[in-house]
């Protein structure tokens, strides 16, 4: 099971010079290739490095560690070094000013769980791509007026699969919905055939591997559904 040193920090990492994509419409269309951005919030900084080497023996191209997760601006540089091929995003990005803290460290991508222009302009400014939270009818035409890059259906398990259905087949058909809460290894097809262009999975997927034979079933659990979602068609950036 991959580790990484604890000892490394942000200054002594430096960013990933792999072939990632470098523009903010490349990143994007990368993300809705992928299908899927496996979501990181933990206790413990030292649980992240196990679970981003399962993601990646998996062949998950994206993974997103929250601003609430302790570490997380090291967490995320280190991945970039470590993991040139992945993308490797923020999450909980509620302001500016977290903006500019995730971009430091490395964030090529930033998520909110919320619906905010100013995180989408400021965000763009930097040429960094938002998948931004939004809930109601309303929420989404605001997601999509500040020029969000995805719309992030949140939380998307309390409102169910039909609640999906009824947005992205009806009056949002072009918008570009991953749907994040609630979502796991059982259910994950359903939202896909619910207008789903993508999903984003947390806890059912990034729970702390402690011993190989978890790493193992972990890594086993995440490519089923990598190889999965591969089997849907891809939607094309709008």
């Amino acid at each position: 099971m991959a580790t990484l040193h604890d000892s490394q920090t942000v200054e002594s990492i430096p960013a990933a010079k792999g072939p990632n994509p470098v523009t903010r419409e490349s990143i994007r269309q990368r993300l809705i290739n992928e299908k899927l951005v496996v979501i990181i919030r933990v206790t413990d900084p030292a649980d992240i490095p196990p679970i981003i080497a399962c993601m990646n023996d998996a062949g998950v191209g994206a993974v997103e560690i929250t601003s609430n997760t302790p570490g997380y601006q090291n967490a995320i540089t280190q991945a970039r070094a470590h993991y040139p091929n992945m993308l490797v995003g923020a999450g909980t990005i509620t302001d500016i000013a977290l903006v500019d803290e995730a971009t430091k460290a490395g964030a090529q991508f930033l998520v909110t769980p919320n619906t905010s222009a100013d995180v989408v302009r400021h965000a763009h400014s930097l040429q960094v791509p938002v998948v931004m939270g939004a809930l109601t009818p309303t929420d989404v035409v605001n997601a999509t007026q500040a020029k969000a890059d995805i719309v992030k259906l949140f939380p998307a398990g309390a409102m169910g699969t039909g609640y999906l259905k009824d947005l992205a087949k009806g009056p949002f058909l072009n918008t570009i919905f991953f749907p994040v809460g609630g979502i796991n290894e059982h259910n994950f097809e359903q939202w896909m055939q619910s207008g789903a262009a993508g999903i984003g999975i947390g806890g059912a997927l990034a729970s702390p591997v402690k011993t190989e034979e978890e790493a193992n079933a972990l890594t086993a659990k995440v490519r089923a559904i990598v190889v999965t979602l591969k089997n849907y068609p891809l939607e094309e950036a709008q």
